[in-house]
């Protein structure tokens, strides 16, 4: 009070009293005179006391009766003016501490007084207030009356005054037990006397109380009679009383001065003797009240529980439990009982709620709890207490979920609540709670359709009640619903915390304490409820009697607590998992409002989620608290995994945690859903949960295997449903089951094979789910499972334990049966991984991964069939010597059906690279494999003979190598007709050089399955393939490939493969043809062979066609000889000198050696080294070729002949075709001709015939022919003439009888010269001269056929030369033909298609003549020549007086050369028939004679112009006739009288034209005058004279007396004639007359005597 002592408040103190006094002097001064005296008496006290004191403040406190006295007279007045001037001064002298006891006496009973009139009654409750608090002067009587006054104002009737009053009177009650405390306090240092406890010691004996003792003492024991509704002791003067007022007062005293009681005797006496009966006695209502229980059924009525009452009893006994349970043990536990009973389900909601409460105040105390369980359930025959406690927590939230509370409305206004105003509905339907609009989720259970929310309500560890405080409430209040069980929830919660929280402290504590004692560690703890109890024997007494404690109180709340909390856990858990009926609820723990923070918000896990999901940190506590327990007790769980999983996968979902690598959920980036939200503080969680839930199922290897099974079998189940959940749509689905399965797995590697089936069973199926997500982590699951497994160091190791291995791998294999293609390259891409990690080690496990490979179809897209190539490449260059060899068959078969694979070109051409790769394997470790797969066969035999059965593989009896390589030709060959061209191509020319290469290995016997099945079957596939081919055209390939035009049908395309596969057949006959031969049926494949070569060739293609003839070359060995190296030193046909061979083998020769050495040594020694080989006979051979010259025959027979009708799309084979086809003849001619008839010449001759007359078409002839005009034969002619020059010479040399088809030679020839000038036909096509041909249109085009038919003209010649005198020559009238056949181009002379060919036949007709005109005149007498004569004549007649006209363009050096020619033929006839004339018939002399007449006379053209006119005449012809004629006319040879007749004939006819001739000129000349004559009149009489003088010269050149005389008379006559010619005008007549006229001279001689003429 330093701040009233102060010398500046005592000088403002006594300056307020006096103006006080002046103030109320003043206000009293006409009313109250008295008052007004005493005041101013009163300021007169002041200042002499002022005056005269040095401790004024002491001296005012020993004066203040005085001091005091006018402000209580003023006070008498009742005015209240005065009354409220003197109520202040007078708190002004309290608050400075300045009145004494008498003084304060006299101011209550003046306060009492207002009191009783009613005045002032805030202002008398201030000045108590005041004068009680300052100081402690008030005791006793004085003290009461205070109070009494106080509790008197509580009741009036104004509402404020009896608030302020209640207020007062607390605060009075507090300030009288805070003197005694401070009186204790202020004693406590002198020792008391130990208090002795009375039992029955009376009430009123207080006298061992100090005064404020005393005070208190009464004071509380007058409000126990109060509440008792008795008589107070002390509070004298009281009027009336509420029992509920004085609840509070005894509450709030119990409450706030707890010590007092405990420390002082008598206060405790109250309390066991008054205050606990009292409070029994006030439950007596509520204990027998049944709610619902009809009041006519018993005797008397029941009064019924008042809520205030009730209300503040329960507090009362939270206090006395809480503060005095040491003292009022046995009070307690009847308290606790009621408490447990007022649970009970027919209690009242309110009375329930407030009993829940009151209990929830005892739970978060663990150190009273302990007491209680010490106190009672540990003694005997005591109530147990403690777990009654529980117990009834437990039955009371059961009793809510089992019985619904009824008549709760279902939404209610609670304005006591904390979220006092919002309308919280709770309609079991819905599960929302609308707040300002917006839509959330009410937190709460649901259980058997029962819902009730969990509303907030206080923070973890306090109990603030909200029931226990309405003391304002006189009804009892409408209790939300879901509020009881929540607070009995928090009980629990709390009771769990505090019990877990104390024994952990107490046993730190011990450690401490053992520590500091003993060095021995104490026993682990455990932080949970559930507490490894085990006391060790060397702690301290403590610890066991703690140990004994905590064992009781978690026994005791065992039950009950698990009844209860599985309960909620059941319907948290139902909740958490399932979205039932559609709602989505969730579980959110209860927490105070500052805790109470949304940390995530999702989606439910529900098929069609409504709504959203909010979790709290409770929740992400609960998950906690649960993987704990599935942590700790995973082994006891069971079914109840179920449950576990079911909740744990809600929370990932929520939280978004996606599965990682090795089945750990990680926060998964992308948020699934719109509404899903995370906090940060979540986010920085979400790791710690992750790893929490990892190490959850990496505890699974402590498990034992039931435990294990019942772990899988809860993740299986939970798939399965998020498995269903997953149908029909793509969103994302749970994957938590998978993830955690793959987990589980990877941990339990060590006991793998106990869990392996289910486990990879039912990721098969989750493998086959539509939604891709889903099955995507079931792959990945069972790939890291499978590789785990294989990697894994299992004991025994996989090398020694094959029968896990295969169980490892198997799942991989059934993932084949998936046709998914994601899954198929999860499965593949685990294939090469473990190829990568593991494949050396694979053992028994390869025909599994090589079957994966395999499986691969078509249709299932490009990249999977990528990948799993790439498997299958990585196996052929790294594996294959680490994989049993019979595996070896698998890796063919696998590689060939990659090449059958269309999606991928490359990939198929890769895949015969690698049967290339592999049957090189194959060859350089031949040895080995062989052995191993004899081995391997043994065994299979042996096995086989035991059951009984027959060993069935392919190509059987061969040996299993064999079986190897034919399974890899058969590989190849199937590839052969693969649908792709590319494809096609390159298996064939792998498959050829395969065999080419390697097929020298085989058994011997095994050819034979190499020609049947595999060769000879491709061949057939190959030609039933390309004659059915697609004739359509292909566009474009993909891209922008171009298809060149001969590869732009599926026809052309597998024309090239045909080609390939019979040139590769053909090649393996010809190459190896030493061992086929000596095989038993090769005569029946070669006819098969040829059979294939005739189809190929007769095919109407011209590329396969000619292939096939190549190859019909091939193997008859004409074309590519075999290598040197390949060749047998000897031909096969030939006997060779075996022995010797033989003996230079080393070694047996069965074993086969696999050096690639083909020396025909090495050849014969591998059959046999006992027997010589088998070398065929020739008789044999000679059927071969037979059979090869029938196939040629057919070929040329039925391509040669020309179709019956033709368009467009005919097919006539081509040039290259005919020229190969003609090719073959000469060399297998060499090898028939033995054999070879005039048949086979017949036939020849046809064929040879139609190849000639084949035409080609227009596009082609540029490539074939040389320009027209250059004489060159084309290939295909040069091949037909070397034909016929091979048979002339082969006849030429052979035997007699051969000579015979000489004239078949000459037709055939003959035949071949007449194309000069009649081209053949070619059926009935319509073929265009080549000039005339575009090139640019599909038309057939008529080869040149004059260099040909010249070239055949040569050669009849060159034959004739040779052959004129054989027999077979001349009787078949080979001359007449050839005469006959030159007889057409001579004839045609300028009109030849060539002007060469009538000049050559001319020549060649000359050269006959020469060497057949002696034969002829030598067999005149036989008659053989008889028919050729007239021919010979018509054939002179037609060249030398030809019809054909010479072309304008004829040069005049050209037309001499061309009369020369005539000139020679003349000559002949001068000198080889003339001259012989008695050998040649008549009729044939005659006609030449009449020949030579008329060529003797000049034959006029009219077309010469006038310059060439002298030339053109023939005058060399003519003359070499008249010389001819006039040289047979007059010859002595002449014969006969008929022949000198024909030629006088002839001359005199020829004179007497000359005469007439002349004559008519001379007439003409001279008629016509000036007028020249026509032109051909002239013309004419210049040959007339010509022929004149010509005449005159062959007659002087004659023999005279070969001459007649008439002839000279003629020629005589002639002169006058001439001489009167001399007039005429034309020049060129004139010089013509000169030469006729100067011969003439010889005739001028003088006229002989005519003696001598007579003499003459």
């Amino acid at each position: 009070m330093s701040g009233t002592n102060s010398p500046e408040a005592v000088k403002k103190l006594l300056e307020n009293m006096q103006s006080d006094l002046r103030a109320l002097s003043l206000e009293c001064k006409k009313k109250f005179p008295p008052v007004k005296e005493a005041a101013e008496s009163g300021i007169i006290k002041v200042k002499t006391i002022a005056a005269r004191n040095t401790e004024i403040l002491a001296a005012l406190k020993d004066n203040s009766s005085e001091v005091v006295q006018p402000f209580l007279m003023g006070c008498g007045t009742k005015e209240p003016k005065i009354t409220q001037l003197c109520l202040a001064a007078i708190q002004r002298l309290m608050s400075h501490e300045v009145v004494s006891e008498t003084a304060a006496g006299n101011i209550i009973n003046m306060l009492w007084q207002l009191m009783e009139n009613s005045l002032e009654e805030l202002k008398l409750l201030q000045t108590v207030l005041v004068l009680l608090t300052t100081n402690t002067v008030v005791h006793d009587e004085a003290l009461s009356k205070a109070i009494v006054l106080c509790f008197r104002l509580h009741f009036t009737k104004d509402n404020i005054t009896n608030n302020t009053a209640a207020a007062t009177v607390r605060q009075v009650v507090t300030v009288v037990f805070e003197r005694m405390v401070a009186e204790d306090e202020r004693h406590r240092d002198i020792i008391e006397q130990p208090v002795l406890v009375q039992g029955n010691s009376n009430r009123r004996s207080v006298s061992t109380l100090k005064p404020c003792a005393k005070d208190a003492y009464m004071l509380f024991q007058d409000l126990c009679q109060l509440v008792n509704a008795d008589a107070p002791y002390w509070l004298v003067g009281m009027t009336e009383m509420t029992r509920t007022f004085g609840l509070e007062l005894l509450e709030s005293v119990l409450n706030d001065f707890p010590q007092v009681f405990l420390q002082h005797q008598e206060f405790s006496f109250l309390l066991k003797e008054r205050v606990c009966p009292l409070v029994i006695k006030l439950f007596s209502p509520n204990i027998k009240f049944r709610q619902g229980s009809s009041t006519s059924s018993s005797p008397a009525p029941v009064e019924k529980p008042y809520f205030p009452i009730c209300m503040r009893l329960l507090r009362v006994v939270s206090v006395l439990i809480k503060q005095f349970y040491s003292l009022l043990v046995t009070e307690c536990e009847i308290f606790l009982s009621l408490l447990v009973k007022f649970l009970d389900a027919d209690k009242p909601q309110w009375l329930r709620a407030v009993a829940v409460e009151s209990i929830h105040r005892l739970c978060v105390q663990p150190q009273l709890l302990r007491s209680f369980c010490q106190s009672y359930d540990m003694k005997q025959h005591s109530t147990k207490v403690f777990r009654d406690i529980v117990n009834a927590l437990g039955s009371f939230i059961q009793s809510l979920f089992l019985v619904p509370p009824t008549g709760n409305p279902a939404t209610t206004n609670q304005p006591g609540n904390n979220n006092s105003g919002s309308s919280v509905s709770a309609p079991a339907n819905s599960g929302m709670v609308g707040i300002g609009g917006g839509v959330t989720l009410l937190p709460a259970f649901e259980y058997r359709g029962t819902w009730i929310p969990i509303l907030t309500i206080t923070v973890q560890g306090s109990a603030k009640a909200t029931y226990l405080e309405m003391l304002d409430k006189v009804e009892p209040p409408t209790i939300p619903e879901g509020y009881a069980m929540s607070v009995a929830f928090h009980c629990l919660l709390d009771l769990v915390r505090g019990i877990t929280s104390m024994i952990e402290g107490e046993l730190g504590e011990i450690e401490t304490e053992c520590q500091t004692t003993t060095e021995e560690a104490s026993s682990p703890t455990q932080s949970s409820e559930q507490q490894d109890l085990q006391s060790t024997s060397d702690q301290m007494d403590k610890e066991i009697v703690s140990r004994a404690v905590w064992e009781e109180m978690v026994n005791a709340c065992w039950c009950g607590l698990l009844a209860a909390l599985s309960l909620l856990l059941d319907a948290f858990l139902c909740l958490l998992a399932y979205s039932i009926q559609g709602q989505s609820v969730m579980m959110i723990s209860p927490s105070s409002e500052s805790h109470q923070q949304v940390v995530a918000v999702g989606q439910p896990l529900a098929v069609q989620p409504q709504g959203t999901v909010m979790l709290t940190s409770k929740n992400i506590q609960c998950m906690r608290t649960l993987l704990n327990l599935a942590h700790c007790h995973g082994a006891v769980l069971g079914t109840s995994w179920q449950l576990v999983l079911a909740t744990l996968q809600h929370l990932v979902w929520i939280l978004g945690l996606k599965p990682s690598s090795g089945g750990a959920l990680k926060p998964g980036r992308a948020v699934e859903g719109p509404s899903t939200v995370l906090t940060t503080a979540v986010m920085t969680d979400l790791p710690v949960i992750s790893n929490i839930l990892s190490r959850l199922f990496e505890s699974s290897q402590y498990l034992d295997d039931v435990s294990l099974h019942h772990l899988i079998n809860a993740l299986c189940s939970l798939s399965l449903e998020a498995m269903d959940m997953a149908y029909g749509n793509n969103k994302e689905p749970s994957l938590f089951a998978v993830a955690k399965l793959l987990e589980t797995g990877l941990v339990n590697m060590h006991r793998i094979e106990i869990l392996w089936r289910p486990l990879t069973g039912h990721l098969l199926e989750v493998c086959q789910h539509p939604n891709s997500r889903m099955r995507e982590w079931g792959a990945e699951a069972l790939t890291s499972l499978i590789k785990a497994g294989l990697t894994f160091n299992h004991d025994p190791p996989l090398s020694q334990n094959q029968r896990l291995q295969l169980l490892l791998l198997n799942p991989l294999k059934e993932m084949s049966t998936i046709n998914h293609p994601d899954i198929r390259l999860k499965q593949l891409e685990c294939v090469l991984q473990i190829l990568q990690s593991q494949g050396d080690s694979l053992g028994p496990g390869w025909p599994l991964v090589l079957g994966v490979m395999g499986a691969i179809r078509n249709d299932q897209g490009e990249s999977l069939i990528r990948t799993a190539f790439q498997c299958l490449q990585l196996v052929v260059t790294d594996f294959l010597p680490t994989m049993p060899c019979t595996c070896l068959q698998i890796v063919v078969d696998v590689a060939g059906s990659f090449g059958l694979h269309n999606q991928e070109l490359n990939i198929s051409l890769t895949s015969i690279g690698l049967l290339w790769n592999i049957s090189d394997y194959f060859f350089q470790r031949g040895e080995t494999i062989e052995k191993e797969l004899n081995k391997e066969e043994a065994a299979q035999q042996k096995q086989a003979e035991e059951k009984g059965v027959v060993l069935n593989r392919p190509f059987h009896p061969a040996p299993p190598f064999d079986c190897l390589w034919l399974c890899l030709y058969a590989k190849l060959g199937e590839l052969c007709v693969d649908p792709r061209p590319a494809v096609r191509k390159s298996a064939g020319q792998t498959l050829f050089s395969t065999i080419g290469a390697h097929g020298t290995l085989l058994q011997h016997s095994t050819w034979h399955t190499v020609i049947w099945k595999v060769l000879f079957h491709l061949l057939d596939r190959v030609r039933e393939s390309s004659t059915t081919a697609d004739k359509e055209k292909i566009e474009s390939g993909g891209g922008n490939i171009l298809i060149h035009h001969s590869r732009d049908t599926a026809e052309k395309q597998w024309a090239e493969t045909w080609v390939l596969t019979l040139a590769g057949v053909a090649r393996i006959f010809n190459t190896r043809r030493y061992l086929l031969q000596p095989l038993g049926d090769f005569s029946r494949a070669w006819d098969v062979l040829l059979d294939h070569i005739q189809s190929a060739a007769l095919s109407k293609n011209n590329e396969v066609s000619l292939a096939a003839l190549k190859s019909f070359q091939e193997i008859l060995q004409i074309v590519s000889p075999v290598r040197d190296s390949d060749k047998p030193e000897t031909p096969p046909v030939v006997n060779v000198p075996v022995p010797v061979l033989i003996g230079s083998i080393s070694g047996p020769g069965l074993s086969r050696p696999f050096v690639r050495t083909d020396s025909i040594g090495e050849r014969l020694g591998r059959y046999s080294s006992s027997e010589p080989p088998v070398v065929t006979d020739e008789l044999e051979d000679l059927n071969l070729w037979w059979a090869a010259w029938n196939t040629w025959y057919r070929i040329g027979s039925e391509s040669t002949k020309p179709p019956i009708t033709f368009d467009k799309l005919t097919f006539i084979p081509s040039q290259p075709f005919l020229t190969a086809l003609i090719q073959i003849f000469p060399a297998l001619y060499q090898h028939i001709k033995t054999g070879f008839n005039m048949d086979d010449l017949q036939k020849l001759g046809v064929i040879l015939h139609s190849a000639i007359s084949v035409p080609i078409s227009s596009d082609a002839s540029p490539f074939i022919l040389p320009s027209y005009t250059e004489a060159v034969l084309t290939s295909l002619q040069e091949a037909v003439l070397t034909a016929l020059d091979v048979l002339q010479k082969a006849i030429c040399v052979g035997p007699e009888n051969m000579q015979i088809m000489y004239p078949a030679i000459f037709d055939q020839l003959l035949a071949f010269v007449e194309f000069s000038c009649k081209p053949p036909q070619y059926g009935q096509l319509e073929t265009k001269h080549i000039a005339n041909a575009k090139y640019n249109q599909a038309e057939w085009v008529a080869l040149n056929y004059v260099p040909f038919a010249e070239r055949s003209l040569e050669v009849v010649v060159d034959l004739y030369q040779k052959t004129a005198c054989h027999k077979a020559v001349v009787n078949e009238k080979v001359l007449q033909n050839i005469i006959k056949t030159l007889r057409v181009p001579l004839s045609l002379k300028y009109s030849c298609p060539s002007e060469s060919t009538w000049k050559l036949a001319v020549s060649s007709l000359l050269k006959v003549l020469s060497i057949g005109l002696p034969v002829a005149r030598q067999h005149a007498s036989s008659g053989k020549f008889d028919s050729m004569w007239p021919e010979l004549a018509n054939t002179f007649e037609d060249f030398l007086f030809t019809k054909s006209i010479p072309p304008d363009n004829l040069s005049i050096q050209e037309f001499q050369r061309n009369e020369s020619i005539d000139v020679e033929v003349v000559q002949l006839i001068s000198t080889e028939i003339l001259p012989y004339a008695n050998f040649i018939p008549k009729e044939f002399v005659g006609q030449i004679m009449t020949m030579l007449n008329k060529g003797s006379i000049h034959s006029q053209s009219s077309s010469f112009t006038e310059a060439e006119i002298d030339i053109r005449l023939r005058e060399e012809f003519s003359k070499m006739c008249f010389e001819t004629l006039l040289q047979f006319s007059f010859s002595n040879k002449v014969t006969t009288p008929q022949e000198g007749y024909i030629s006088r004939m002839a001359l005199s006819v020829l004179l007497k034209r000359s005469q007439d001739v002349l004559h008519r000129y001379i007439e003409d000349e001279r008629l016509s005058g000036k007028c020249p004559l026509p032109r051909q009149q002239v013309t004419e009489i210049i040959f007339v004279l010509k022929a004149v003088s010509t005449l005159i010269d062959s007659l002087k050149k004659t023999q005279p007396e070969n001459v007649d005389g008439n002839t000279w008379a003629q020629v005589i006559a002639l002169y006058p004639t001439l001489v009167e010619c001399i007039t005429c005008s034309s020049s060129e007549v004139c010089s013509a007359l000169k030469e006729a006229l100067v011969p003439f001279k010889d005739f001028m001689q003088p006229p002989a005597s005519r003696v001598q003429n007579g003499e003459s």
